[in-house]
């Protein structure tokens, strides 16, 4: 080894954080919001095709079990009640929906820096999932959730700089009813972190609450509008074809308050949804865009996102799988659909069927997760954190996709291509001297500058691995989530403004969980 490669060779070292290690300072511009939209699974010629269908099946299909209150909105702008019941949605009507629609607004976070501007294939990935059980980061079993272990899951997050938002991704089950649940969940959640919240509301009642939460948390209703910190994920349609009722009212109370909200759909390719990619893509749009034509008639301004969400079963066992290439090429074609009507969307990937932040795990998520955002979807739920096909989640899983989510997002960036980076008078000289390029000092200075280094990845030689004890990186994650879980306690809610909050709302999660030991 050359003088300058061991010098080089030495820098590197001493430059070199240790896992778990508190992150130095970066010149690496914040992995968030950059454009993706560089993948198409489907044809251009293939999207306004795929569209027709999916104002057939809305038009002609329709959709059942509509509650009067939906039936209602629909028929007073056009629509109709066919002879088997299902409310039908007239071209007409599907046009100035989709016209009419809100785009390219701003999901915000209480701290500016959080703040997500959707639309444009812009892309910004976070958690999700609604999980019944944990990884329990000791015993290394599952048990069932509760209401601190989903404030712990949002304090992780918060961490983490390549998660740029917090859907709730754990049931608190230790809840006794479901408006506990409810409010107790968008606190956790919003005491939690600073980044934008994504939770959902299981009754219409206790929408309202939650409102006043937010308009609390911000100073005044005005300012939350100005501001929307909190959104709603609702789950209107069910598969295939028919709406839930009590999802229709939480969607119309949301609507109304200005709350921004998803529109969902889960459907699961064989199984709820036809067998084919494009069949099962273009019922899952019909009906997501049924919750959304809804929401536009009751509030034309409300912010909807569009959540198309197709997954895939596997016909074996009749469960949802979400690492496979299927539900990868679903979900990105899901996203391409969205930008072909320019609306701002979501979809889910991430979602590993592996039970452990194993192998399995990684190369589930890595493979769903860079297809849509490759694909440019806006908001990639479950993109972290998620394992058992959405049945588990483990808090080191987070810190693990940590890392692979900041890969995906710098294989979104652009390759910059001038006279300075082709580099011609460089070559030049390396090849006409030292032979290398270590001693360039535009090597180390893009070496800071342009490169992204893993924060618990290893990267050492097998000696100096071994000599730090042989870790594989799923005990480097829970040594790093204990950490975190250790030290960071959010303070972005004052104490005088958690106190206000438990003074008017039944907050359940205890004050001593919230503060550092």
């Amino acid at each position: 080894m050359s003088e300058a490669e061991a010098g080089a060779r030495a820098k590197r070292k001493r430059r070199r954080r240790e896992p778990g290690s508190t992150r130095a300072e970066s010149r690496f511009p914040r992995l968030s919001g950059i454009v993706g939209g560089r993948y198409h699974p489907l044809n251009e010629s293939d999207l306004p095709q795929v569209d027709r269908a999916v104002r057939k099946i809305l038009q002609d299909v329709g959709m059942s079990e509509a509650p009067d209150m939906v039936i209602e909105q629909v028929t007073r702008a056009g629509g109709s009640i066919d002879a088997d019941g299902r409310l039908r949605f007239p071209a007409d009507l599907i046009e100035r929906a989709l016209a009419g629609l809100p785009r390219n607004f701003v999901l915000c976070g209480q701290q500016i820096e959080h703040d997500m501007h959707l639309g444009g294939r812009r892309v910004h990935v976070g958690s999700g999932g609604a999980a019944p059980m944990i990884l329990d980061l000791e015993s290394g079993r599952y048990r069932e959730s509760s209401l601190r272990d989903l404030y712990d899951a949002a304090r992780v997050v918060d961490s983490l700089e390549h998660i740029h938002f917090f859907s709730r991704s754990l049931v608190a089950r230790d809840m006794p009813d479901l408006h506990s649940l409810d409010i107790n969940t968008a606190y956790a959640c919003l005491a939690g972190t600073g980044k934008h919240v994504f939770t959902s509301v299981s009754i219409a009642e206790n929408v309202k609450e939650i409102a006043e939460m937010c308009f609390t948390i911000a100073g005044s209703p005005e300012a939350f509008y100005a501001r929307p910190f909190l959104s709603l994920n609702i789950n209107m349609p069910v598969p295939p074809m028919r709406f839930d009722a009590d999802s229709c009212e939480v969607m119309a109370e949301a609507a109304r308050l200005g709350i921004p909200l998803h529109s969902n759909t889960f459907g699961q390719m064989g199984a709820s949804s036809p067998v084919t990619v494009a069949g099962t893509v273009a019922q899952t749009i019909a009906e997501t865009l049924s919750g959304m034509i809804f929401a536009w008639l009751i509030n034309p301004e409300a912010k909807v996102i569009f959540g198309a969400r197709p997954l895939v079963a596997d016909l074996r066992t009749g469960a949802m799988s979400g690492g496979s290439g299927e539900a990868a090429i679903t979900m990105a074609a899901s996203a391409q659909m969205a930008n072909y009507y320019d609306l701002p969307n979501s979809t889910i990937a991430g979602a590993s069927d592996s039970k452990l932040a194993d192998a399995q795990s990684g190369y589930e998520k890595c493979l769903t997760v860079e297809l849509a955002a490759q694909a440019g979807s806006n908001l990639i739920t479950q993109a972290g954190g998620m394992q058992a096909s959405l049945m588990g989640c483990a808090l080191e899983s987070y810190v693990i996709d940590n890392d692979m989510l900041g890969s995906v997002m710098k294989s979104l960036t652009e390759i910059e291509v001038n006279e300075a980076t082709l580099a011609i008078d460089t070559i030049d000289e390396v090849v006409r001297g030292d032979g290398h390029f270590l001693g360039q000092p535009e090597t180390l200075q893009r070496m800071q500058s342009d490169f992204l280094y893993p924060e618990i990845g290893d990267r050492r030689t097998i000696d100096e691995w071994e000599a730090d004890g042989s870790k594989d990186i799923r005990e480097v994650a829970r040594e790093r989530t204990r950490q975190i879980l250790k030290q960071h306690y959010p303070k972005h809610i004052s104490t005088e403004m958690d106190r206000m909050l438990r003074d008017r709302f039944d907050i359940r999660l205890p004050v001593e969980a919230m503060i550092e030991p």
